[in-house]
C-alpha cells in the first residue's frame, strides 16, 4: 500500500474502533507507521481523511447508478437490483463499517457537504431508478417518494448489522428492498 492508503487504514481502524473523536492524528500516523509530521505531507489532517473515506463509501455507488440510469438493455427492476447489491457489498466491504461513520456529528460540517452531495444524488438515483420500474411508474408521486425513502434506508441500513454479513446478504438485501418497495 502506499502511504496515503495506509493512513485511510489506520484511519478506518481506529475511526471505527476508538470513534472518531477520541483518535488524534499521532494515533493515526503511528497506526500507519510513521511520524505525525510526516503525515501532513500526505493529507492536510483528520477530516481530510473522514471525508475521504465517506466518499468511498458513495462515489462508486454513484458511478454505478449513473451507469444503471443511462443503460437501456435492461429492465429497471434488474437496474435497481442491481444497484441495491453493490451497494450493500460496498458497505459491507473491507473489515471495518465505514458506513457507521455517516452518524457522526462530525459529518453535519461544511467540509463533508460534498459527501453529502454525492449520498443526495444517490438517493436521487434510487428514487429515479424505481419511478422507472413498473410498480414505480404505476405510483403517486407522494407515495413513490415514500418508496424510495425506503428503499434507500434498507438499504443503508446495512451499517448497523452486528456482524459482517455473509456472501449471500448483498442479494438477499436487494431482493428485500425490492420487495418492500413494491417491485
Amino acid at each position: 500500500m502506499t502511504a496515503r492508503q495506509e493512513l485511510l487504514a489506520a484511519a478506518a481502524e481506529l475511526f471505527t474502533t476508538l470513534g472518531y473523536t477520541a483518535t488524534t492524528t499521532r494515533a493515526v500516523a503511528e497506526r500507519a507507521g510513521m511520524r505525525q509530521a510526516s503525515m501532513y505531507h500526505y493529507v492536510g489532517g483528520k477530516e481530510d481523511l473522514l471525508a475521504e473515506l465517506l466518499e468511498g463509501t458513495v462515489t462508486p455507488s454513484l458511478a454505478l447508478a449513473r451507469a444503471l440510469l443511462a443503460d437501456g438493455s435492461r429492465t429497471a427492476e434488474q437496474r435497481l437490483w442491481e444497484l441495491c447489491r453493490s451497494d450493500v457489498e460496498l458497505l459491507c466491504a473491507g473489515p471495518y463499517n465505514l458506513g457507521a461513520l455517516y452518524l457522526l456529528p462530525e459529518v453535519r460540517a461544511e467540509r463533508f457537504a460534498p459527501f453529502r452531495d454525492a449520498r443526495a444524488d444517490l438517493r436521487s438515483a434510487y428514487a429515479a431508478l424505481l419511478a422507472a420500474t413498473s410498480a414505480g411508474s404505476a405510483l403517486p408521486a407522494a407515495e413513490l417518494a415514500v418508496r424510495a425513502d425506503l428503499l434507500f434506508a434498507l438499504i443503508e441500513g446495512v451499517i448497523l448489522a452486528p456482524r459482517r454479513p455473509t456472501p449471500g446478504f448483498a442479494a438477499a438485501t436487494a431482493d428485500a428492498a425490492l420487495r418492500v418497495a413494491g417491485v
